[in-house]
């Protein structure tokens, strides 16, 4: 899957409790922010689980698609793997198909949960460039900072709704503080217009230093960050990050 996207994290929690909390649709929608809804079709005993899925693009519009997805619970070397493919059809979708997989690699530092997916982007040429630029970043970001929320919810029992408002109020208390600042430095320069070159300069560290601050500093232990994920595998030719043979077995929905 070159120049697809990959996304990795380590959980240090059971490998059922990750497998359910990614494989039982109503969990998967709570902690994944690339979907708003999740929800399995009726399929005969041993055929490969056909599922729609929904994501709110706007306000009261919930743009839908189908998939069709298969899992290995049991493998020789320990390991779980499941794969899927999906398709869309609405023309406001930016995705028309795509394919990916999620590896379970149980180890004595946690359990490896790593993605790896691809997609053909619509409206041909100009969604090719914006999807280059603006939307497969975006992708990459939403898929790290849903894995760390998933994380938090099965290491520390955070629930993704809670980890959410974090979330929120974390990045409000950092806009409001460097706002706070850029207006404190206004106040100060204001208030003394006629002094010295030197004297601008405790505005001007404050009106930069503290912004700098609250985008650089990491996010607190509870708040989710799709920084803590790996972004790309951590070996050339490692058999856990390369995809599946299922995957190559399921067909298009």
């Amino acid at each position: 899957m070159a120049g697809g996207l990959y996304v990795e994290t380590r959980i240090r929690a059971g490998l059922e409790c990750v497998w359910e909390r990614t494989q039982d649709p109503a969990r998967h929608q709570r902690w994944d922010l690339r979907f708003t809804r999740i929800a399995y079709l009726p399929v005969a005993e041993g055929e490969p689980q056909r599922f729609t899925y929904g994501v709110r693009v706007l306000p009261g519009l919930l743009v839908s698609g189908t998939g069709v997805s298969a899992g290995e619970r049991h493998r020789p070397d320990g390991t779980r793997t499941s794969a899927l493919r999906f398709a869309c059809a609405h023309p406001l979708s930016f995705l028309t198909e795509g394919r990916g997989y999620w590896r379970y690699v149980p180890g004595p530092d946690g359990l490896r949960f790593l993605t790896g997916y691809d997609y053909e982007p619509r409206w041909g040429r100009p969604g090719r460039l914006a999807d280059r630029l603006v939307f497969r970043p975006l992708m990459g970001w939403a898929t790290a900072w849903s894995f760390d929320r998933l994380r938090l919810w099965c290491e520390r029992g955070t629930t993704p709704e809670r980890a959410l408002g974090r979330a929120l109020g974390e990045t409000a208390a950092r806009l409001a503080a460097a706002a706070g600042a850029v207006w404190g430095a206004a106040m100060w320069h204001g208030a003394s217009p006629d002094a010295g070159p030197g004297s601008a300069l405790p505005a001007l560290l404050l009106a930069v230093g503290v912004p700098l601050a609250a985008l650089l500093l990491p996010p607190l232990p509870g708040t989710p960050a799709a920084r803590r994920c790996l972004r790309r595998p951590p070996g050339r030719g490692a058999a856990s990050s390369a995809p599946p043979a299922l995957l190559d077995r399921l067909e298009q929905p």
